[in-house]
Parts: structure tokens; C-alpha cells; sequence
């Protein structure tokens, strides 16, 4: 019976555990996340979190510390370079656990470890700022310079709007007389036809006639 026992041994003997879990921080800490057990995963939480608020203090005796652990001077470096930055911030609570179903062979529980900093998709999430507008005239002054540019914005949009309206107007104007005075010409060019085939017929009438009168 394990009355009092919180140390999950993962069926394992004392060296192959730690070397088992010292092999999975360094994995963790290279490649920001990886699959295994919910067992080993929260045993993994164990072990490398305490690591991970040692590599926040950047000395030679940290390191000396960590690498005890871990035995991987390339891990230590990239702990300390890359992973230290992301979290001094964070106050505890470096990684996350998302459960992934059952595994086909022997329907184990399956999970992903991850480092909350590396996550891309939770990190670069944009929260929307909500500011509330007073009625009253004791605003503060930010309120005031931003309501003013606002309303600068506004009345240069109209102004452009304006203009845009104005071009558009002219042009239409300068079409409509275009087309009115093609149209002019047209007609006088028709009319121009008209009387120049009416005119011969008059002048052989003209002439017609006076031959009758000189016949009789």
C-alpha cells in the first residue's frame, strides 16, 4: 500500500526514473512541447519547474545547479538563453497539460506538455480596448484629446468627400455640354444635307417652267 507515498515511481527503479525524466526536461526544453502518459507528464511538471524558476537567477552557480539535472551543457545554454527571458514574468505555473484522448496500443491516457510562453496561438491573442465616453464636461484630458481627434478625423473625411463629390459633378457637367453640342452639330450637319438636296429640285422646276412659258 502506498499510505503516504506522493511519488508516482512510473514503474520504474530510482536511476531509470530520473534519468527517464531528465531525458524528457531536456526534450521539454528543447522543442517547447511533447507528447507522452498523464502520468509522466505530471510527474515532468514535478520536476522541471523548480529548474525553470532556478534559470530565472542567471549565474555560474544556477547553472552548475540545473546542469546537475539536466547533463546537457547545449540544453543548459538554451534554457538560460532562450527559455529564462520568456517567463520572468510568470510567477509559477511555466507549463500546461492538454489531454489528446486514449492511446490505440494499450488505451493509456495521452497528453501534450507544453511551455505556456511558447504557445504562439494563446500568447498573441488581441484584447480589445473598451474605453466608456462621460457626458459630463470633467472628463479627464486624454478623454478630451482623444474625442478632438476624432472629430478632426471626421471633418477631413467630409471635406474629402466633398471634393470627391465636387470632381465628380464637373465632370459630368463637362460630359453632358459635350455631348449636347455633338448633338448640335449633328443636327446642323443633317439640316445642311436637307437644303442642299432641296435646292437643285427648285432651280429644275424653276427652269421647267420657264421653258413652258416660252413654248406657248
Amino acid at each position: 500500500m502506498r499510505h503516504g507515498n506522493k511519488l508516482n515511481h512510473l514503474g520504474r527503479k530510482s536511476a531509470h526514473r530520473k534519468a527517464m525524466l531528465s531525458n524528457m526536461a531536456c526534450s521539454l526544453i528543447e522543442h517547447k512541447r511533447i507528447s507522452t502518459t498523464i502520468a509522466k507528464a505530471k510527474a515532468l511538471r514535478v520536476y522541471v519547474e523548480p529548474l525553470l524558476t532556478k534559470s530565472k537567477t542567471d549565474s555560474t552557480h544556477s547553472r552548475r545547479i540545473v546542469f546537475s539535472y539536466l547533463q546537457s551543457k547545449e540544453v543548459v545554454s538554451e534554457l538560460f538563453r532562450d527559455v529564462a527571458p520568456k517567463i520572468a514574468t510568470r510567477n509559477g505555473g511555466y507549463t500546461r497539460i492538454i489531454r489528446l484522448g486514449y492511446r490505440l496500443g494499450d488505451n493509456a491516457e495521452m497528453c501534450m506538455i507544453e511551455l505556456v510562453d511558447f504557445n504562439e496561438i494563446y500568447t498573441n491573442e488581441k484584447v480589445k480596448k473598451t474605453t466608456r465616453r462621460s457626458r459630463r464636461g470633467g472628463g479627464s484630458s486624454d478623454g478630451a484629446t482623444n474625442d478632438a481627434v476624432v472629430v478632426n478625423a471626421d471633418a477631413t473625411n467630409d471635406a474629402v468627400s466633398d471634393e470627391v463629390v465636387a470632381e465628380e459633378v464637373v465632370a459630368e457637367e463637362v460630359v453632358a455640354e459635350e455631348v449636347v453640342a455633338e448633338e448640335v452639330v449633328a443636327e446642323e450637319a443633317v439640316a445642311d444635307d436637307v437644303v442642299a438636296e432641296e435646292t437643285p429640285s427648285e432651280e429644275s422646276e424653276a427652269s421647267e417652267s420657264s421653258e413652258s412659258e416660252e413654248e406657248a
